[in-house]
């Protein structure tokens, strides 16, 4: 039997998918590289590191709101292409200013700071991009495909950053840099998409509504309950893992990356299967039970040092990835179900603003716990009893998440019970 070719989803998101793919790849590198630059080149400390770890998320609770207005009223490619050239420019910095002999970790928190704020813009244009070029129905396929592109960064980028930097040192950055101008030149090849809304109200209206619709529709409500709960406990273990890694557990730059490529297959894996689960268990179903599981999942980390570190840590990145993607393949389409083209950029910002808003403060919190707790208990032990407080405090996202499916269920029964014309807009009922 012939196996049956992909569904193609049309040369828009293609071109979309295919700029996404190379620039998420280019990400891991800079994400890889910047740590391990801090630690083995300028001696950073846990909390330093925390704090530059904080700056990639500073930008959100400042301009997230803000930037839904604005992404609403521009030219939503265009956007796009100018996010991804002001983040070439930020990721260059860094290797300049280290072969000129003035890199510092102020320097580091301020490329980094840029690279988060141009980020937001983009990233609001990208959850707006998505239903414009894919029609309703394939959504969650197409969501599925750039999950699958984010799970392939994450097998193949550690172990690429860490050849890169082995070999080139600061310059592997430049590969970041490259992929920033793919992406540009993808986005520049693309036709138009949308249209620029025209909404009516202030800027400071608009603001406002975009919290307002999250927080009034019951659906969106408790995914917003959840992610927070996620966001307060999650960013505490990613920040301090190369901590434990380096300093806690002796591992080299090129184990952990092999580590983390090899268990990041999970992620890919997750990103494959996630919509035949979904479809069988639901959105709101799989997403409950994926972030309960993907926050026990890091409790393995506390199996290193009595197991060798490299494969423990590779199975419970992989297993923490496996139900990461699970929870973003079903996370994006639950919430635009629930809002209108018009408003999805305001909704989109301000869901953003909250939810990633609470990332810097638990970063910082978690190389602030670090330093404090290496005193009485040692660098590994801190560091592997910090992750494990962030992640059981992350699991306590499973209970807002319980009540999506319910709901879900209850507005697709009401649907079938209206006529088409009658049905009412869920933006309506949201705003």
């Amino acid at each position: 039997m012939k196996p049956r070719r992909p569904e193609d989803l049309g040369r828009g998101f293609n071109l979309f998918w295919a700029g996404q793919t190379v620039s998420v790849v280019g990400d891991r590198i800079t994400v890889f590289v910047v740590p391990t630059l801090m630690i083995f080149v300028l001696h950073a400390s846990a909390l330093q590191v925390g704090v530059v770890a904080m700056a990639q998320y500073l930008g959100i609770p400042l301009l997230g709101p803000v930037a839904g207005v604005l992404v609403d009223r521009w030219d939503n490619r265009r956007t796009m292409l100018v996010c991804d050239l002001l983040r070439l420019a930020a990721v260059l910095v860094i290797p300049l200013a280290y072969w000129l002999d003035f890199l510092s970790t102020a320097l580091l928190f301020g490329c980094v700071a840029v690279i988060s704020g141009a980020t937001i813009f983009f990233n609001v244009g990208y959850l707006i991009a998505v239903p414009a070029v894919v029609p309703e129905e394939r959504m969650v396929r197409a969501y599925s495909r750039l999950e699958g592109s984010n799970s392939v960064s994450e097998v193949a980028g550690p172990s690429i950053a860490a050849g890169l930097y082995s070999a080139l040192g600061v310059g592997a950055l430049l590969v970041d840099a490259a992929s920033y101008l793919v992406s540009a030149a993808c986005f520049r090849a693309m036709p138009p998409w949308g249209e620029r809304a025209v909404v009516e109200g202030t800027v400071w209206e608009r603001l406002t509504a975009g919290f307002r619709m999250n927080w009034a529709d019951p659906v969106l409500r408790r995914v917003v309950l959840a992610a927070v709960t996620l966001n307060s406990g999650g960013p505490i273990f990613v920040t301090v893992l190369p901590v434990l890694a380096y300093r806690g557990l002796g591992v080299s730059v090129g184990v952990l990356g092999a580590a983390m490529s090899v268990g990041a297959v999970g992620a890919l894996i997750g990103a494959v299967v996630a919509p035949r689960i979904s479809a069988r268990l639901g959105l709101g179903r799989t997403l409950a039970w994926s972030l309960l599981l993907h926050c026990l999942v890091g409790l393995g980390v506390l199996a290193a040092p009595a197991l060798p570190s490299g494969p423990v840590i590779a199975v419970t990145m992989g297993c923490y990835g496996f139900f990461m993607s699970c929870i973003n393949v079903c996370s994006a389409p639950t919430r635009q179900s629930r809002m209108s083209a018009e408003h999805q950029g305001v909704m989109h910002a301000a869901f953003r603003t909250v939810t990633w808003g609470v990332i810097p403060l638990a970063a910082l919190v978690g190389g602030l716990a670090v330093s404090a707790l290496t005193g009485p208990l040692g660098i590994r032990d801190a560091a592997r009893w910090v992750m494990a407080g962030g992640t059981l405090l992350a699991a306590c996202s499973f209970l807002p998440a319980l009540g999506i499916q319910p709901r879900l269920d209850a507005a697709a029964r009401e649907e079938k019970r209206q006529p088409a014309d009658e049905a009412p807009e869920l933006s309506e009922s949201a705003s």
